[in-house]
């Protein structure tokens, strides 16, 4: 999260067309996403809210493998394409059964580069590696999925491109996509908004650019916020006031400490508070230089679900993320690029949250987001694996190796940024006691390879490799 003096009151995007004209990075050779030659998916339809209005829209989806191998679902994303009910209208996901497991079942929204008079939004059907894989000829059984506007205003469903309200039994229905592995293999897309295919296997890998592939890391092997060494790398502990979080709170570089755990050292963010102002204190550490655009980002994160000590409750947020200034309202050259962890919640939800955001721009007042994101509500505290790679066509998220969140080219990056890791505090109301309590957030190690997409288990290879030949910091990336 930026250092924004306002607070979000939405997570969802506006619809914005955003022209991006540019060839696209190469990868490093990787195992290839298209679609084997057995793979093939059909995806039926039905909904149990058939009125051209309605409190909720209820796309009920069934999925069923029409290849000859096979499919593991984690791999697969269905689209179901609609039209926003007002331009600033945020939308939330819900299962209510699904014979897979609800647990199993993502639902992500994302906007479209190209708005149609039946599109502008989508919500995307992904899965967990707990959903298992279907056999040749088997489905996913019942998925009784259903979204809504966040203010629960009514639904004017008759404009969207992916409903009917006449379609009250499962039957195939083209008018949802499917991709396995990024291909698309199944329905068709609002006109000029198909899903874009990866390369084929037979394309062969190109060089990097030039000047490509320079290397900042760092295992963060320092003494203190004091240590002369982290100043020299690069780094800046904030110490300035301000936003994100608690009006009146304090950023404290001498919270920013630094401890071995199994023979590594690891950075410690500590986050406080006794309920006031004036008693919260908020940790952040960030590269001086903006200069960090295209590429793959990396670093293991441990989140919190609960305080060291004190009362748990706090609306706490635990972050990775790139950015870089709004240099004035609107102004499509910002760029900013989350992993955010809420424990407690916060943002008008309940309970524990991971969300993945790629902003475009906003407006902090009256306040106005232009963004696409992804989440699952789920635990994840202990120690994760985060990574998002960023080229000419996308941003890819992942967590622990497998993909959390795809988010479009019209948010890609028209500036270089920072790197950030930050822990605050949204506001005082999800624990309103005196008494003092503190929250840690730990990052193992923190990677940026310019202008190379890397695949995790690349990441995770190139971090051994630089830590079994004794280096604990290189900064090769240009000033930009």
């Amino acid at each position: 999260m930026s250092t924004r003096t306002t607070s979000r009151s939405t997570r969802a995007a506006l619809a914005l067309t955003a022209l991006v004209g540019s060839a696209a990075l190469a990868a490093l050779p990787l195992t290839s996403a298209s679609a084997a030659p057995g793979d093939g998916l059909a995806v039926q339809y039905r909904t149990s809210a058939p009125g051209v209005t309605a409190d909720q829209s209820e796309p009920w989806l069934k999925v069923r493998n029409t290849g000859t191998t096979a499919v593991e679902l984690s791999q697969v994303k269905i689209r179901y394409y609609f039209k926003a009910d007002s331009p600033t209208a945020s939308y939330r996901f819900a299962c209510s059964w699904a014979v897979k497991g609800c647990a199993a079942v993502t639902g992500t929204f994302g906007t479209l580069a190209r708005p149609t008079a039946t599109a502008d939004r989508y919500l995307e059907i992904g899965f967990t590696p707990a959903a298992g894989s279907l056999a040749p000829g088997a489905d996913t059984g019942d998925m009784q999925l259903r979204f809504h506007q966040s203010s629960w205003q009514t639904l004017n469903q008759s404009d969207d491109y992916s409903f009917s309200g006449a379609q009250t039994a499962y039957a195939d229905w083209s008018k949802v996509t499917a991709q396995i592995a990024g291909a698309t293999v199944w329905g068709t897309a609002p006109a000029g908004n198909e899903p874009t295919d990866p390369p084929t296997p037979t394309d062969p890998p190109t060089d990097p650019p030039t000047g490509g592939g320079q290397t900042l890391f760092d295992d963060f092997s320092y003494t203190s916020h004091t240590d002369p060494a982290l100043a020299s790398h690069g780094w800046n502990v904030r110490s300035n006031s301000g936003g994100p979080g608690v009006p009146g709170a304090t950023w404290d570089p001498s919270k920013v400490t630094f401890a071995t755990q199994n023979g590594a050292t690891v950075m410690n963010l500590e986050t406080s508070s006794a309920g006031t102002g004036s008693t919260t204190v908020h940790t952040e550490v960030l590269t001086r230089a903006s200069k960090f655009r295209n590429g793959t980002y990396a670093a293991r994160v441990k989140f919190s679900d609960a305080p060291k000590y004190g009362p748990d409750g706090d609306r706490v947020v635990q972050t990775f993320f790139t950015i870089n200034d709004l240099k004035a309202p609107m102004a499509d050259d910002y760029a900013e690029y989350d992993f955010e962890y809420l424990p407690n919640g916060g943002w008008g939800e309940p309970a524990n949250i991971l969300y993945t955001t790629s902003w475009e721009t906003y407006n902090p007042d009256p306040w106005q987001a232009v963004n696409q994101h992804s989440e699952s509500r789920t635990s994840y505290a202990g120690w994760h694996d985060l990574v998002v790679t960023i080229d000419n066509s996308r941003i890819a998220y992942y967590v622990d190796g497998a993909l959390f969140g795809t988010h479009d080219a019209a948010y890609l990056p028209e500036r270089p940024m920072s790197i950030n890791f930050n822990q605050w505090l949204i506001d005082l109301d999800g624990q309103t006691s005196t008494t003092p309590r503190a929250y840690d957030q730990q990052v193992d190690y923190v990677l940026h390879v310019k202008d190379q997409v890397l695949t995790p288990a690349q990441v995770a290879a190139k971090v051994a490799a630089l830590r079994g030949a004794g280096t604990s910091f290189v900064d090769e990336v240009p000033a930009s």
